[in-house]
Order: C-alpha cells, then sequence, then structure tokens
C-alpha cells in the first residue's frame, strides 16, 4: 500500500518548547512579510504536552522575546519564585549555603508545569496557522536522491507483533518540506542517524546525559509555600555521583520534586529510582510530603554535554534545535529558554533562506552564525566548565564551580572536556552492591506503581520499539559482567532477567508497554547494544500537569 504525500514549506519534528517557538516565529515572520508560508508541526505524543517533563523552573527572557505580551494572552505562568535555597545534604543533616550560586537565583523565574505552557504556544501556533498533528511519530528520514533531507514519514500504523499488518493496517504519511527543523528533544531517534549520515558530531565532545525524575505531589497546605524553590546536592549519592534534587512549590498546594543524576556513574548496581525514593526519606525532606498525595510520577534524559558538546547544527535540507542538538544549560538546571531560542533563531534563517532568490541553497548555513550573536551562545560559553569539573567527584567540582563563577566568571582560558556516558560502568565484581530500602507505599514507591500514574499505554500487539542489536548480548555480557544494569537504570520496569523455575537459563524480558520515552537505555546500555526507536504513534505516557 503506497503511502501518501502532504507538501509543506516547513516541517517540525517536536511540538516540545524548541519546536513550537520556531513554528510561532516562522508565521510571525511570514505575516509581518506579507509571505504565505505552510508550517508543520508532527508530535509523537497523544497531545501536545503529554510527553513533556521538566522541573520546571522556567527563566522567561526568550518567552518575552517570543511573545511580549504573553500575560495579557494568559499563558500559564502563574507562580513567581519567591524564595531560593541551595542545601548540602549528609545522612542525617542538611546544611544551608549561606549563598545560593548565582546561575541557581531565580528571581523574576517562574515554577510552571512545561507541559501546559507547550499546550498554551500550541493554541498560540494554530491561531497564527501552523497545523499540528499529535500522535503521529515521525519515524523515518527522507532523502532526495542527491543526498539532501527531503522531510519525514510517520510510522505505519496497525502492525502486528511480528511485523506483519493487522486488519487495522494503515500506512505512514510522507511530510515532505523545503526544510526539516528536528526538535526531538534529548537523544532523538531520527537525529541519532543525522548524525552518522551527516557526520554532525565529529567536531565537538561526545554528548553527555543525566535522567532526571519526577514526582508531582499534593501536600498538606500548612506545609505549602507557593513559590518556595530548594536544591540540594550530596546524600543519599556518594561524592563520586554527579547528581541533586529539587522541590518546586507551585499553585494548588502542589510540590513538583526530582533528581536527576548524570548517567556518567560507574557503579552497574546503582538505580536511579531508588536513589530518588531514599532521597524523600532525609530528615530535612520527608516532612513536606508526609500526610501528602503522590498524583504524578515521570522520567526523562537530559543532555549535559553543554557548549562543548554542541555538534554541527545543519545540513542540506534541515537543521537541530533544542536539547536534541544539546542547549541545556546545566549549571542552571535550564534548558527551556535556550530551547526556545534556539528555535527563534532557526526559524528567522530558515525563513531569509526560503526567501532568498538562490534555488541553490539548501542548507541553513546563517543558523549557527545567527546563534552564535545571541544571548544562548554566551550563556553557554559561560558554563561549559561546571559539568565537567564534578568528573573528580563532588567536592572538586563545588571548588572549581567556585572559581569558575566568582573569580573567572564563566572566562577562564581553557575548556574541559566530556565522554561517553556508557564508556564509564565497572564491571559488577568490581563495584560495592546497594541495598535499597523496601518502598512503603506512602513515602516511597515501586516502579510499577510508578508507571502507573504516569499514564503510560502503547499497544500491545506491534513490534518493541526496544530493539537489541544482538539478543545475546544482554545475558553474556551485561548480565555476565555488570549484572544486568539495564533493570536499574530504566525507572520504568521495562528490563528483566527471567529464569526457569531452577534458576536455570536467564533471558532479557522487554516490558516495552512500560516505556515512558525517558531514553536512558539507549543511553546508558554498555555495549550500545539497545536502540530506542519510536513506538506507534500516540503510545507512552501522557503527562498531566508535568
Amino acid at each position: 500500500m503506497e503511502r501518501e504525500s502532504m507538501e509543506f514549506d516547513v516541517v517540525i519534528v517536536g511540538a516540545g518548547p524548541s519546536g513550537l517557538a520556531a513554528a510561532i516565529r516562522l508565521r510571525q515572520l511570514a505575516q509581518d512579510a506579507g509571505r504565505e508560508l505552510s508550517v508543520c508541526v508532527l508530535e509523537k505524543g497523544s497531545e501536545v504536552g503529554a510527553h513533556i517533563l521538566s522541573g520546571a523552573c522556567f527563566e522567561p527572557h526568550a518567552l518575552d522575546e517570543l511573545i511580549p505580551d504573553w500575560r495579557e494572552k494568559g499563558a500559564p505562568l502563574n507562580t513567581p519564585v519567591t524564595e531560593d535555597s541551595f542545601l548540602l545534604l549528609t545522612e542525617t543533616k542538611a546544611i544551608k549555603s549561606p549563598l545560593t550560586p548565582p546561575q541557581m537565583q531565580n528571581h523574576g523565574n517562574y515554577i510552571i508545569s512545561l507541559g501546559n505552557l507547550c499546550r498554551w504556544l500550541a493554541t498560540q501556533a494554530e491561531e497564527l496557522g501552523v497545523e499540528i498533528f499529535p500522535g503521529f511519530a515521525a519515524a523515518e528520514v527522507l532523502y532526495h536522491e542527491d543526498g539532501r533531507v527531503k522531510g519525514v514519514a510517520t510510522g505505519d500504523m496497525g502492525v502486528g507483533r511480528d511485523g506483519q499488518p493487522t486488519a487495522h493496517f494503515e500506512p505512514g504519511v510522507e511530510l515532505h518540506a523545503r526544510q526539516t527543523i528536528f526538535a526531538e528533544g534529548c537523544r532523538g531517534s531520527l537525529t541519532k542517524t543525522l548524525f552518522e549520515r551527516f557526520d554532525l558530531r565529529k567536531d565537538c565532545d561526545p554528548q553527555t546525559y543525566g535522567i532526571g525524575i519526577k514526582e508531582l505531589w499534593e501536600i498538606d497546605p500548612a506545609k505549602h509555600k507557593a513559590g518556595k524553590v530548594v536544591h540540594t546536592v550530596g546524600w543519599p549519592l556518594t561524592s563520586d555521583v554527579y547528581g541533586g534534587s529539587f522541590l518546586y512549590h507551585l499553585e494548588n498546594n502542589q510540590v513538583a520534586v526530582g533528581f536527576v543524576i548524570g548517567l556518567d556513574y560507574q557503579n552497574p548496581h546503582l538505580s536511579p529510582f531508588d536513589e530518588f525514593q531514599r532521597f524523600k526519606t532525609h530528615p530535612a525532606i520527608r516532612d513536606t510530603f508526609e500526610g501528602g498525595r503522590r498524583i504524578a510520577y515521570g522520567a526523562r534524559a537530559i543532555s549535559e554535554g553543554g557548549f562543548q558538546s554542541i555538534p554541527k547544527l545543519t545540513f542540506p535540507g534541515g537543521l537541530l534545535i533544542g536539547d536534541t542538538a544539546g542547549f541545556l544549560n546545566v549549571p542552571k538546571i535550564k534548558g527551556s529558554h535556550t530551547a526556545m531560542k534556539s528555535g527563534m533563531t532557526a526559524a528567522e534563517a530558515v525563513f531569509d533562506l526560503l526567501a532568498s532568490s538562490n534555488e541553490q541553497a539548501h542548507e541553513a548555513t546563517a543558523y549557527p552564525e545567527k546563534l552564535k550573536q545571541t544571548w544562548l551562545w554566551d550563556e553557554l560559553h559561560r558554563a561549559r566548565n561546571i559539568r565537567p569539573s564534578f568528573h573528580k567527584g563532588l567536592w572538586g567540582g563545588l571548588a572549581y564551580s567556585a572559581i569558575d563563577t566568582y573569580l573567572f566568571r564563566g572566562k577562564a582560558p581553557w575548556t574541559f572536556h566530556n565522554h561517553e556516558d556508557h564508556t564509564q560502568l565497572k564491571k559488577a565484581s568490581e563495584a560495592p552492591r546497594i541495598d535499597y530500602p523496601k518502598p512503603d507505599g506512602v513515602l516511597t514507591f515501586d516502579k510499577l506503581s510508578s508507571v502507573f500514574i504516569s499514564n503510560t499505554n502503547h499497544e500491545e500487539d506491534q513490534p518493541i520499539h526496544l530493539q537489541l542489536k544482538n539478543p545475546s548480548v544482554p545475558v553474556e555480557i551485561n548480565l555476565a559482567q555488570y549484572d544486568a544494569p539495564e533493570q536499574r537504570y530504566c525507572p520504568a520496569g521495562v528490563y528483566e532477567i527471567v529464569r526457569e523455575d531452577d534458576g536455570g537459563n536467564p533471558r532479557l524480558q522487554i516490558n516495552a508497554q512500560n516505556c515512558v520515552h525517558c531514553k536512558t537505555c539507549d543511553i546508558k546500555d554498555p555495549t550500545q547494544n539497545i536502540n530506542w526507536v519510536v513506538p506507534q504513534g500516540g503510545g507512552g505516557p501522557n503527562y498531566p500537569n508535568m
């Protein structure tokens, strides 16, 4: 069955903050110039915002530039930050820093649901004439005969677990564009293929990542303080593991609590999910949640490589924006404002390209040059050494960060470099085991009950979207050498070693229907044997207010 095709001037893959900002800016420019410009946004979630997960303490810098009257238009920025604190946790104590690091000072910022902001941005885009198609996952990059990107194709629907069409089969749709903008977020499945085809990473450091795990709680009103922000480092992590937490008090007696762990950790016995659960039991933290109710859960990888890991951003027929390119500012723990700014800058470069009379110009080479003139580039350059300084441990990282921030002000005459996360695991026999306490179901929880409140759902009769390049590796290498770390680094219980009744013949069982699309397995698997591809459109989590 042949695929239908649709033609647009610009196709954007991903309805996150960068993709929507790009779409809005394109249509603004077209209207100002009195030109026709068709813009389409594809979103793999069941609705815009369904797959969006962030802290989120939001810096409105880019939004001010994109939609200056956002307050009058009802943007869901309802809770300005009123209080900042930074804590160093030991097992029993919390030591409050007399100074909150400048990057973590949030005066003028807002505690928000990024998913709700994206839903609002989508309405602004549609009012400007952007076409948005949620529930359609871009599964394939299309190319012209000369090698230029032609567009993308959505995945086929109604394919059975055996790979054969079912009675409900519908072929994917091709979306052709003069320029295709990839805004897939961290570790984009199509972006990975673009890196290889166009060798986009040849002149940059490897990208490095963290896993962010988040819960939304409704707490006792007596303990709630709208606008309060708390960040911590230290316990329960050992000093050789990069990570920390956040507590953000939103409106309606809600608190967003989360934990981020750098995926360059070395101990294969470490479980990011269980470290997060353990964190909530700290004497300085647990009181906030006692008597409260957990109402949502989610997890997502974030790009931590920073300035030195930014790839080549353009190629014939398309370009990269947002966290798929790696624009997160790690010391700030913020990336939405930079993602939006990258999308806006890309839109300006694409608009100029499509308006030019040079029909042979197919690459928006002005985009990276424009980006270098923005506050985004300067911000990331100043922050470039903070995250890599923690490669030598917590104390060295804190000491260097203070020197870099207060003495050099981000202008040190050197640049630290990054290494690939999947190369960092020690063998299981070389690392201490970690005994995690059993969840109590009140303050701490297991993975399956957590996945349940993420509203994750996949059609079970479809090909498994977590593909093994070699099916023997999970047992012969991962289990034998690393004690099957995929059972622990996955925050959703997707990977499970099962055995026969006598304990023999171990095999890896993939519970793909649990997948929350965090991409951690694709990043941390020590042999890079797991390849995450998109499931059928609309599958995955459905995050409310996250």
